[in-house]
């Protein structure tokens, strides 16, 4: 409630501003003026842009805070490391985005990159956003782990989860869960720490395992696995709803290899396209270093107008 106000005051801020402009340059038209008007006109787009892409954004737990994970598809290392980039682009994102973020489980890959990756990204509709990235990522390059300088096709999947605070939301029987310690491993398999603190917890019912190695204590590790488990199975109750309204829009049924939602060109081109609203770029620089909004914009109208 409280960011709402700030930004409806924000944006009454611009209206008053661009109707001072607008009546001052009418009744005397000034070059300095006029400059002025046209300097300030950016960050005024970038905001309202904002707004209007929050406004698309109706979802029950579209506010919420984001779990985001990323896993690499079958290619070993090519693919590890298309997870890693995929995984800098949307840290880079929240950075820009002035949001927090929490690397809660990394695995490593044996040469390079990642075997997966599990972010909680914190921010007033960080899942709204997220939810679109939810699906196949496909890079086409030239491949730095072939000596023969050959293309390579790699893929890796993201899905984003809403955090669930409330624990009224779900609930989750003790009895079904199985909760296992383990050493917490660091780049190439050798120990962090001396103690079994991380932990992997699994839905027996759902076979869902979620599992925490951030924190130093077993007891915080735990806390955030089952924050992060909690998220995961509301995601899933809710995916089953939707598949009860809505066969075809499932989005579990949807993300499949081989029906990848975006492809990241690096040769014998340069483009970013998502296949599901055909939004394109070609600055595929400024894409890996976080700006995807437009195709998180573009994906949100396209559910809207669907609406």
């Amino acid at each position: 409630m409280k960011n709402q106000l700030i930004q409806d005051n924000k944006l009454a801020t611009i209206a008053d501003d661009l109707n001072t402009y607008l009546m001052l340059l009418d009744e005397q038209f000034s070059d300095a003026l006029f400059q002025e008007a046209l300097n300030e006109l950016p960050s005024y787009e970038k905001f309202i842009d904002k707004m209007e892409t929050q406004s698309l954004l109706s979802g029950k737990a579209d506010r919420n805070n984001a779990i985001l994970t990323i896993h690499p598809g079958a290619g070993g290392t090519e693919s590890q490391d298309w997870a890693e980039m995929l995984l800098r682009m949307y840290t880079r994102w929240a950075e820009n985005a002035k949001y927090e973020f929490e690397i809660v489980d990394l695995q490593v890959g044996d040469e390079a990159g990642i075997k997966s990756a599990t972010v909680e990204i914190m921010g007033d509709h960080a899942y709204g956003y997220l939810k679109s990235e939810s699906g196949i990522h496909r890079l086409v390059r030239i491949s730095p782990f072939n000596a023969q300088g050959k293309r390579q096709t790699s893929f890796a999947s993201v899905f984003a989860y809403p955090i669930i605070e409330d624990d009224a939301e779900i609930e989750i029987d003790p009895k079904d869960l199985r909760i296992d310690t383990y050493r917490a491993s660091g780049k190439g398999g050798q120990g962090v720490n001396t103690t079994d603190s991380a932990v992997r917890i699994t839905h027996i019912p759902t076979n869902t395992v979620v599992q925490c190695q951030n924190e130093r204590s077993q007891i915080m590790n735990r806390e955030v696995a089952m924050r992060i488990l909690r998220s995961r199975l509301y995601q899933m109750r809710e995916e089953e709803r939707e598949k009860e309204r809505q066969q075809l829009e499932n989005a579990k049924t949807e993300i499949g290899w081989g029906n990848q939602i975006r492809s990241y060109v690096f040769h014998p081109y340069q483009m970013v396209k998502d296949h599901r609203t055909n939004y394109e770029t070609g600055n595929t620089n400024a894409v890996m270093n976080g700006d995807i909004d437009p195709f998180i914009t573009a994906f949100l109208k396209m559910k809207a107008e669907k609406k």
